[in-house]
Order: C-alpha cells, then sequence, then structure tokens
C-alpha cells in the first residue's frame, strides 16, 4: 500500500539528513538507507547513513559546545525546554502520525506517546533552575564545606524504536536541564521521529552543538569508537540487556558515566481479593500498550488458582474483540509489530508455549496478508517451562499461570534475571507493603496497569539495568559532584 498524499507530505517535510554542530548534512560518503511501515513493508523514507567520520564529527561538536552550554544560566536553559514543550504538544498530530507510520503504533497511543514525551520536557524545565549544593561547617570548625553540582559533560545515546519520541525526550530533556551536550542515535527502524525532533529543537533556539543527532545501519562500528572516547563523559542507553552489557564493556575503557535501561520480564499479579474488573482492564494496559513492545509490558500474569479462570475468560473476551490494523486507521486498536524479526519471535514463542501444553484462549497466530501483525493472545495453563515466562515476548501475548499463596506469587515473581516492573493487584494494604518490600523490581505498579510518569524514578535492578530517568532523580543523572574545602 503506497503513503496517502498527506503522508507523503509528512514524511517530505522530516529532514533526513544527520544534525551536526545545528546543521543538517549528508552523511561523508553520500550513503543512505531506507525506512519501511511495519503495517505494510513498504518504503516510507530514506535516511542517511552515518560512517564512522560522521560519529567523530557529531562528538567533536558536542566537546566543542560543552564549555560554553555549561555556563547558560539555567533559567535560560529551563526556558528552552518550556518552549520545545509547548512546540511539541501544538504539533501533536505532526508527530503523532509520524510514530504510527515508522513505527506502527495506533494514532491514539502515538497520540499519548506525544503527550508523556512532550511532559518530561516540560519537567525538566522547572528541573533546571533547581539544581542545589550545600554549604556546612566542617565538624572540626576549622573550615568550611561548599558543594558545587556540575554537568558530567557531551553524553551518548542511543534511544530505542518502540518509544521514538519519550524515550529520545527523557533522556535530553534531563541534559539539557543539567548543561550537557549530546549525540544521539535513533533506531533504524524508527529514525524519523528523533530527526524531526532535533529539527523542532533547532527551531526554538537550542544553541548548535548542544544537540546532534545521526542514524546509521553501521551501530557498532560507529559507536564503539565514541564510547571508548576521551571526550564522551556518559553513554545512557535503552534497549536490550545484551546490547547493554556489551556497551558496559567498551565504556569501562574510559570510565564512563553510565546509564542503562535494559531488557523487562514484568510479573501482573493478580490476588484472590482483587477487583476483577480492575484488574482485567489493568491487564489490557500492561500487556496491550505498543502492542506489547515495551520494556514494562505485562509479561508473565500470575493469577491466585481461585479467580484464574475467571480472569482468563475476561481477559480473553476483551482481547478477542481488539481491532488489528494499521495505526494510521481509524478503528485499528492493536498495530504490527516493528518487523519481520520480531515477528517470528513472537511466533516462536506462542509455538513453543502450546506444545509444552498451552492453550489458546484467543488468538495464537499471526493474521493479515501484509505486515507483521500478530493476533492478540491469551495461554492458559502455561507449563512453567514456555520459553515465554523466562524470555521478554515484546508482542500482544498474555501467558496465564497460577498460584496459590503469597508466597509462591512472590517466589514465581522473582524467578527472573530481569526486574524492572512488576504489577500487583490486591484490596490488602498490608500486603501492599509486604510486596513493595519484597519484590526484587525498581517499579511496582499497585493497582493500575501504567507505572511510567515523568514526574517518577523510571528503571530498574538487576539485569534490568541502573540510573533513573524522570523525577528528581533523572537529572542527578547528568550531573557530577564538586566539593570545596574552605580555610577559615
Amino acid at each position: 500500500m503506497p503513503l496517502s498524499p498527506s503522508e507523503s507530505a509528512l514524511v517530505s517535510s522530516v529532514p533526513t539528513g544527520l544534525f551536526v554542530a545545528g546543521e543538517w548534512r549528508e552523511s561523508s560518503d553520500r550513503s543512505r538507507f531506507d525506512v519501511e511501515d511495519p503495517a505494510t513493508g513498504e518504503v516510507v523514507a530514506s535516511v542517511a547513513d552515518a560512517t564512522v567520520a560522521d560519529g567523530d564529527a557529531a562528538l567533536a561538536a558536542a566537546s566543542a559546545a560543552q564549555e560554553a552550554w555549561a555556563r547558560t544560566a539555567p533559567r535560560e536553559r529551563g526556558e528552552l525546554l518550556r518552549a520545545a514543550y509547548e512546540l511539541l504538544i501544538e504539533r501533536t498530530e505532526h508527530f503523532a502520525r509520524l510514530i504510527s507510520l515508522e513505527m506502527g503504533k495506533p494514532l491514539a497511543e502515538a497520540r499519548g506517546e506525544v503527550a508523556y514525551g512532550a511532559e518530561f520536557f516540560r519537567w525538566f524545565s522547572e528541573e533546571a533552575v533547581r539544581i542545589d549544593g550545600r554549604w556546612m561547617t566542617a565538624p572540626n570548625g576549622a573550615t568550611r564545606l561548599l558543594t558545587l553540582r556540575k554537568p558530567v559533560g557531551p553524553t551518548l545515546m542511543v534511544t530505542p524504536w518502540n518509544f521514538p519520541l519519550a524515550m529520545g525526550t527523557r533522556k535530553i530533556g534531563a541534559a539539557i536541564a543539567a548543561g550537557c551536550t549530546m549525540v544521539v542515535k535513533p533506531a533504524t527502524q524508527t529514525p524519523l521521529t528523533m530527526l524531526a525532533l532535533a529539527d523542532l529543537l533547532r527551531e526554538v533556539g537550542v544553541p548548535a552543538g548542544v544537540v546532534n543527532v545521526f542514524a546509521t545501519t553501521r551501530t557498532a562500528e560507529v559507536m564503539e569508537p565514541l564510547v571508548r572516547d576521551p571526550r564522551a563523559r556518559k553513554l545512557t542507553f535503552t534497549g536490550s540487556t545484551g546490547v547493554g552489557r556489551l556497551l558496559v564493556e567498551q565504556s569501562a575503557t574510559q570510565l564512563l558515566r553510565l546509564s542503562m535501561e535494559l531488557g523487562g520480564n514484568a510479573p501482573f499479579i493478580v490476588f484472590e481479593d482483587a477487583d476483577l474488573d480492575a484488574a482485567v482492564e489493568g491487564a489490557l494496559l500492561a500487556k496491550m500498550r505498543n502492542m506489547g513492545e515495551a520494556c514494562t509490558a505485562a509479561n508473565r500474569f500470575l493469577v491466585h488458582e481461585s479467580v484464574a479462570d475467571a480472569f482468563a475468560e475476561r481477559l480473553a473476551e476483551q482481547m478477542s474483540r481488539m481491532p488489528v490494523g494499521r495505526g494510521a486507521d481509524d478503528g485499528a486498536e492493536v498495530g504490527p509489530l516493528i518487523d519481520a524479526k520480531a515477528l517470528a519471535k513472537v511466533t516462536e514463542l506462542v509455538d513453543d508455549a502450546t506444545r509444552r501444553g498451552a492453550r489458546v484462549a484467543c488468538g495464537g497466530k499471526a493474521v493479515g496478508e501484509a505486515g507483521y501483525f500478530f493476533a492478540p493472545t491469551v495461554l492458559t495453563d502455561v507449563p512453567a517451562d514456555a520459553d515465554l515466562l523466562r524470555e521478554e515476548i515484546f508482542g500482544p501475548v498474555a501467558p496465564i499461570t497460577t498460584f496459590a499463596t503469597e508466597d509462591e506469587a512472590v517466589a514465581s515473581a522473582n524467578d527472573t534475571e530481569y526486574g524492572l516492573a512488576a504489577y500487583v493487584y490486591t484490596r490488602d494494604v498490608s500486603r501492599v507493603v509486604r510486596l513493595g518490600e519484597r519484590l526484587e523490581f525498581g517499579m511496582v505498579g499497585v493497582n493500575t496497569g501504567i507505572v511510567s510518569n515523568p514526574a517518577a524514578p523510571f528503571g530498574g535492578v538487576k539485569a534490568s539495568g541502573f540510573g533513573r530517568e524522570g523525577g528528581f532523580e533523572g537529572i542527578e543523572e547528568y550531573l557530577e559532584t564538586t566539593y570545596l574545602g574552605i580555610a577559615l
């Protein structure tokens, strides 16, 4: 299916080069790569493919701009972020349709991502003027102790394809507020949104060299020299745990400051006293947001044996009614997966579970004649050795298992190398406190299917990474502390 005239006009409005030192340019070898619509497999745009030399130029620009940017008044940095927030909200439909086109999510969800992503700019615009230090008298009274907070310096940012706007704004917003310059590399599947955002930041007046953006199909070749380059002082990455581990190893050369937001395997725990209607509604949010292609997506449904059948029946009924289609089409609630590889993985995980004895309550297969669609799926009687209970599904599949006691639920939930998000449905306040202390996850949603909030610290433990994005903690990731001991 070719692009409509309005979609063609949308794509043509987005710069498709490299944004370096405040200017748009082609890659040094003039190479480009194609971006496709995952709903159709059709090419929607051709984007400049950065080389090693281009990456070096981007870091050089960030390094050159760092000193002046660090001296820029916090209020000025905050006002630039506020202007970017307002313009992004004004252009919600533009960015939402771009996200839907290159990533596949339904327009309603894409609009939600724009609102969520823009909020990071507003949040950090207010944090820019609240960077503090302290003054105290030394215990012996002989000196005064002064601490200063200063920007870390040029930051490398690698963002994923599943939230092409929001995963960028929560990094960029914090860095701008703190006074750090940056080099941003978006995912090759979804570069257009980040390129459009770079142009918006240029338009509101962010100085040249502060934000540099390039896309590349030669990620390892281009990024490794930057990670090992002494001009870079921080690396922030959102993506798979496997790639994250590799980047941590490479970063050891320069002892870079690191923020790693990696994979997840979120349990969704439903206790016997839960409001089942609310639990099903929350399950739909936690599972089906972004077609399940989110690190916070509910990956395992642990349901008390006394309510498991009723929960599974209601969830399957709701998920089976969700319309599947191209995200830009009216009425579509479930878009395509990102690419053929993702579709093959989800299919393989479901087939593995059913071979081992899982029962398909709804869905269970790929659908559609074109694109990468998988039907919303509920599996019951899922055996403990099924691969999808250990691996991140990243698709619209809800596997249900049961438990009998709270201890059993906690043990099952914690039985994973990951520790990003968990969800709990119960009316017992004491149980909520116990679970908050016992669950090995960085975020726990209580009677809600959404934990992401720009005002809250987003991040995990164990193999889900370290560092926090958003909240009061988010700007701390981009600041260093200098202590002055002043003799009287």
